[in-house]
This record gives C-alpha cells, structure tokens and sequence, in this order.
C-alpha cells in the first residue's frame, strides 16, 4: 500500500481553516494510503496520537517566531525516521521547507499544497523568497484551491505547469440538520427573535467585521459575530460608539458541535473580508451546506470562486459598509430569492466542494505519480 507522509505546521480539526482542510484530507484517505500525519507540537516535547486507521507525530516545538512559524526542531529526524513513499506538504512553512530541501530525498516525489501566498513580512520575503522559489522547483506537483491564486501568486507563475487546481471541500454531513441541531437552532431563535445575520471567523483586521459593524446602521436584523481575536474590543466599542450595540452579540468561540446550529438558525450568512489575505472562505462552503446564501466581497481570490453573485449568494464591493447594507437587506426581504440562492449553494457545496470529491482528485495526483503503488 503506498504511504504517504501529510505535513503542515498544526493539526486539527480545530484550530483554523487550513488545519480543517489537510484534517478533512486525512479522514477521507486514511482508507486507500497508510497515512502518517506530522506537524509541530506546541510543547517542547513529541506526543504520538494513534487515530482510526492512521497516526499522528506532534514533533516537539520550542516556541515560533513571526507569529505562526513553529520551531519544530525535531522534524527532520521524524522525516528520516518514517519510510514514506509521497511527502504532501502544507505550505507555507517555511523553517520545514528548509528542512526538506535539505533532507527529503529527490528520488521520493513531494507534492505541495500551497494554502496562500505570504503577505505582511517584507523584509523577511526578501530572504525567505529564493528558498521558496527552490522549494516550489523541488515539488512534483503543486496543489491549489482556485485559478485566481494561480494567476494572482507571484511564485506561482514560474510553475504552472505543476500546478493542479483542487477546490477544498467539507465534510457536507457535519452540517445535516440532525434533531439535536434543529433543537438548538430553534432555542437560538427564541434567544434572538427576529432575522439573523451570521459572521464566523477570527476577529482580525482583514475579516473586515468593522464595515459589517457600521452597516448594521441600517439594517433592521440581530448580528451574531462567532469567533475571538484582537480586533474584539475594537468592534464593541464601534458598536456602541455607532449605536447598534443593541443588536450585535459577541458569541465568542464555540465548538464544532455548536457550530452547525448557529448555521441553521442564521438567514444569511456574511463574509465581509477587504483584502487577499482571505485566500478561500471555508466558512462559506459551510453556510452553503446548511442552505444559507452568503454576501461576500468582491475579492481578486478564492471567496468569489465560492460565492458566486446570483447563484450562491450575493457579491459586493470590500470595505463599503453602504453596499453591505443594501444586499444583507435585499435577501432579508426576499424570503424566496434567499430561499432559492440557499438551495443553490446547497446544491454547488455537495457537487463540488464535497471533501469526498477533494480527496478523490489528490488520490488521483498521487496515483500519477506513482501508479501501481494502489
């Protein structure tokens, strides 16, 4: 059976996005590879996880640096340790890509999932980026989630001819109405009667929950924000200083489980994000698996590969508080365009962001690179 090593800096399901996809990935494939998981651990010792059907080496980690680089400086031993046949690296971590070049055998094939251009660091892109370029050169193949990251990425562009497009997808069950969640969906709505509009995600600048924050001047619905971060107490107090503190609740983090149900109960659900550091939108696909239209922002990434404008949702232009406002109420107002943009989503997540799908398609780049290993 072949056996593939999956890499990236974390593992979940919970703690963010891409720790939820290579997760979902690992679930799906642990039935047709031996699968062996690592990542850094955020102790400076290694704890091994034995899951269903596959296992976990969390490599012991003694701190990180530039806020989301683990030091897990007992990678490489791990690396050489476990017999492999395909490395599935989660880029960007760029302290194991050196690790990797250094140490991963050429003849063994390495393909790279490559999450999101970095942004934000300069000064240490100037250093960082002629390893990056070698690394991408390394890779047999380059999985991405969308063709405007290809044609957007500037170290993509060099290697198209690797590059396959593989959309995420989510485990389209987790989001089934189940008795338990239609319960709590309904005591949700009990709670906060009236129509609903939902925000999950991590309270960071880019999010751009201010401008969702200012529109809800205008908007006559209940605004539940779901996630924690920096930018908490910079938006309660927006809220009071524009007065609808009234109607915004701060709902902090939940679980998974409550997750759903907060889905469910919502009318619509919104991504207001301002920049390209919102690369795809994960918490669209799940808005659209529980039936709900999204109104997103015209961004030149992922998101409007997901959401698209009078199929799924709603699009409008980023940091205009105005345009929020106008389409949140046009779909408040519209019970059966909400509806039927809802069914549609619905429709587009099960037939095309299906996890089930998503592993299929890598499953397919591994058994090109190596056929006969099945």
């Amino acid at each position: 059976m072949l056996k593939v090593m999956m890499f990236n800096k974390l593992y979940g399901p919970s703690l963010g996005g891409v720790e939820r996809v290579v997760y979902d990935i690992c679930e799906e494939i642990k039935h047709e590879v031996e699968l062996t998981v690592l990542c850094a651990n955020t102790k400076p010792f290694t704890e091994i996880e034995h899951r269903d059907k596959y296992k976990v080496i969390k490599s012991a980690s003694v701190g990180r640096i530039l806020s989301s680089v683990h030091l897990g400086l007992a990678t490489p031993w791990w690396w050489l340790k476990t017999k492999n046949n395909i490395l599935h690296f989660h880029f960007p971590s760029p302290i194991a890509e050196v690790y990797c070049l250094a140490l991963y055998p050429r003849k063994q094939p390495l393909i790279v999932s490559y999450h999101a251009d970095i942004s934000g660091y300069n000064k240490a892109l100037f250093f960082y980026a002629p390893i990056l370029k070698k690394f991408l050169k390394r890779a047999d193949r380059i999985i991405i989630s969308s063709p405007a990251l290809l044609e957007r990425s500037p170290f993509l562009r060099n290697f198209k001819n690797k590059c396959v497009i593989i959309p995420f997808g989510i485990d389209v069950g987790r989001f089934e109405l189940s008795r338990e969640d239609k319960e709590a969906s309904l005591k949700l709505r009990e709670k906060f009667p009236g129509r609903i509009v939902l925000f999950v995600g991590r309270l960071v600048a880019y999010k751009g929950v201010d401008h969702l924050v200012d529109a809800m001047k205008n908007i006559n619905a209940t605004l539940l924000i779901v996630g924690d971060g920096p930018e908490k107490e910079k938006l309660k107090k927006l809220a009071e200083k524009t007065g609808v503190d009234k109607k915004i609740f701060f709902i902090g983090k939940i679980t998974d489980k409550e997750l759903s149900a907060y889905y469910h109960a919502c009318d619509i659900f919104v991504l207001p994000s301002i920049n390209d550091k919102e690369e795809f939108g994960l918490v669209q696909l799940e808005a659209h698996a529980c039936g709900k239209p999204v109104v997103s922002t015209a961004l030149p990434t992922g998101v409007s590969f997901v959401n698209i404008d009078g199929l799924s949702g709603l699009v409008v232009e980023p940091k205009s508080p105005q345009e929020l406002a106008k389409a949140i109420n046009k779909l408040l107002e519209d019970e059966v365009l909400r509806g039927r943009l809802g069914l549609q989503a619905k429709a587009r997540v099960e037939s095309e962001f299906n996890r089930k799908i998503m592993a299929q398609k890598i499953l397919d780049v591994y058994r090109c690179l190596l056929p006969g290993s099945f």
